[in-house]
């Protein structure tokens, strides 16, 4: 699965006006318009055309589809989607949404933007109308479960009605042989109904809650109290029932009590286009930002905290929360994470998977927190559960501070991009705990003159003289052959071999001469070096297997003066990590090797030299890791 490399730290929150243009060719949909008009030609779609490949992904059409010419935001930025005209139809009607009047072509022309966007109209194949209406709106969604609602759970709807939010219902489904199963009370099983319009009504002295629903199949409707034709519209006057636009056509629109739409329906999805709480009557102008991220297998992909040993791997962010809600004592704020491109994906096999975040208050450091912090706090808050949506949102109330908040999947090692948007009535303050970059390298200790040399320098001097003989420099064959016979003999490391290609990177980062061989105090610098590694392998070698968990390398970098961003790990877990995600000492090495090499000629870059090839710290060990 492919991750885009992004720049760490917080996004302003994108407007319909900067949509991103999606198409292979680089246009917009207004300079694709202009040049069909200018060829004057119909516009065919290059990149989702007109075949069976742009209707299903993982079978063959039952029936033969022809196309015919009747005559858009997702994951937090508005995308540009252009298509063409053609449909799929047989028989000469559409196959997939269309409306009443057949020659009515807009829903049918907004699905295959949708569908394109997705990859297929299989792709649409069940799921959540919430998002949908998240995708067309780029709203904030809230759900509901009928018979665990608020008190007040009708003024909720009401409101969110009143201030244009879009609603949505369904009865749950135990089996896949119940959906699309019709009750007796007419109501259709794992069904998406909308709901359009809340109200009361005198009844025989008393005011009755009702609810419309509409059923977007324009057929098949309740058959309860208050449906179209049921006897308690008798007892109710014309013009109140004109008023409530009540009609007795089977369209797909009905009235129902609001009790019996509690008792029959089980969830109620609202998509709300501000996250004004719909508990409160003020309408607050807030403030929003969004973070873009990843959850990589063997770097950052760690689970939820029951899996401490790699919960703490996870993306971090620091949100800071500095100033009171009006009249209040704490912060208001809402965090939405989505789970990105899931439907696409469906064709590789993924599904969607199991998300949440905990929210953590956080200690007097600007670091990525590790493991024995999460081993000894607990979270301050967190979403309500971890569950297989594609967007999880919840509300919090918290004193001004500075926290940590941890998105994950449930289960660790799973992979995908993510979405976090963070919604706050007074400007909060995030920022990307995974994006900095800091090397700490201590200068190399300066050569002892052979005169005041230790016996056990002058053994090792002895020793350097047999490996390099009369020249006394050891080049990057001889070292090839000492480093992987004395690596060999030590039986608590996992070794394979150390290649001429790693032994000239050693060469390099050590020969201060310049003529591509070590002389002895080089070569003892180095030698020194390699003890320390070998150390700080054997002491995050966890369970003493001889390899190191990529999980570990964050810290164990660091403890060798590198810290580095979660996607320079990522590079790093890609070409060193075997398929366990576990590392040999001779991966641990290289990787070390390397880092050092571009830290040291990164530093010795003047700061012109910089300035002028636009590179920070980050992006040159980014450029030379790849090479």
């Amino acid at each position: 699965m492919p991750y885009l490399y992004r720049a760490p730290g917080p996004q302003a929150h994108p407007v319909p006006k900067d949509a991103r243009t999606t198409h292979s060719s680089g246009q917009s949909f207004e300079q694709m318009r202009q040049e069909c008009l200018q060829r004057g030609t119909l516009f065919e779609d290059a990149d989702f055309p007109a075949s069976n490949s742009s209707l299903f992904y993982s079978e063959r059409p039952q029936i033969p589809f022809v196309w015919k010419r009747p005559g858009f935001w997702q994951h937090s930025e508005w995308l540009d989607v252009v298509i063409d005209d053609r449909l799929p139809t047989f028989r000469d009607r559409l196959v997939f949404l269309h409306s009443a009047d057949h020659n009515e072509f807009w829903s049918a022309l907004l699905e295959k933007a949708y569908a394109k966007l997705n990859g297929s109209y299989e792709a649409l194949k069940g799921g959540s109308a919430i998002e949908a209406m998240e995708d067309f709106t780029g709203g904030v969604a809230e759900t509901f479960q009928t018979k665990e609602a608020p008190e007040n759970f009708y003024e909720i709807l009401e409101k969110a009605l009143k201030r244009g939010s879009l609603l949505g219902c369904f009865i749950d489904t135990r089996s896949a042989a119940e959906s699309e199963a019709r009750t007796p009370f007419g109501l259709i099983k794992g069904h998406a109904y909308s709901v359009t319009g809340i109200d009361q009504v005198n009844f025989r002295g008393q005011r009755i809650e009702l609810i419309r629903v509409r059923n977007p199949w324009g057929q098949v409707e309740w058959n309860g109290s208050w449906s179209d034709s049921s006897p308690e519209w008798r007892s109710v006057g014309p013009a109140e029932q004109k008023r409530l636009c009540h009609t007795a056509l089977d369209d797909g629109e009905f009235w129902m009590a609001f009790k019996d739409f509690k008792a029959h329906f089980d969830k109620v999805e609202i998509c709300n286009l501000t996250p004004d709480a719909l508990e409160e009557d003020a309408i607050h102008k807030w403030e929003v930002t969004v973070h873009q991220g990843s959850w990589v297998r063997g770097s950052t992909a760690g689970g939820c905290r029951n899996f401490l040993d790699t919960f703490w791997t996870n993306p971090q962010i620091k949100l800071s929360l500095t100033e009171k809600d009006e009249g209040q004592e704490e912060c208001s704020f809402l965090v939405a994470l989505m789970q990105k491109d899931r439907r696409k994906l469906k064709r590789f096999g993924a599904n969607v998977l199991t998300i949440g975040y905990a929210i953590y208050e956080c200690p007097d450091k600007d670091e990525h927190l590790n493991k024995d912090f999460f081993r000894y706090h607990a979270s301050r808050a967190r979403s309500k559960t971890f569950i297989n949506l594609r967007e999880v949102s919840d509300r919090f109330k918290l004193p001004p501070g500075e926290y940590i908040l941890i998105p994950s999947t449930f289960e660790p090692h799973q992979e995908a991009d993510f979405c976090l948007r963070i919604f706050s009535e007074k400007k909060a303050i995030t920022r990307d705990m995974d994006g900095n970059v800091d090397i700490d390298l201590p200068e190399p200790p300066k050569p002892t003159p052979p005169d005041q040399e230790t016996e056990e320098e002058q053994q090792f001097r002895a020793l350097f003289k047999q490996v390099a003989g009369e020249d006394m420099e050891v080049t990057a064959e001889e070292l090839e052959y000492v480093l992987n016979a004395v690596l060999q003999k030590k039986k608590d490391i996992k070794f394979k071999k150390l290649s001429l290609i790693s032994c000239k990177n050693i060469v390099s980062l050590m020969d201060t001469s310049g003529n591509g061989k070590l002389e002895f105090d080089e070569f003892k610098v180095f030698w020194d070096k390699l003890k320390q590694w070998i150390n700080l392998f054997l002491r995050f070698d966890a369970d003493k297997s001889g390899t190191m968990s990529t999980y570990e390398l964050r810290t164990a970098l660091k403890a060798a003066g590198f810290q580095l961003s979660s996607h320079l790990l990522q590079l790093i877990v890609l070409r060193y990590a075997d398929e366990e995600l576990q590392l040999d000492f001779d991966d641990f090495l290289n990787c070390l090797v390397r880092l050092e090499n571009a830290s040291r000629v990164f530093q010795a870059l003047s700061t012109k030299s910089k300035e002028f090839i636009h590179l920070n710290i980050n992006e040159f060990i980014h450029l030379t890791m790849n090479i």
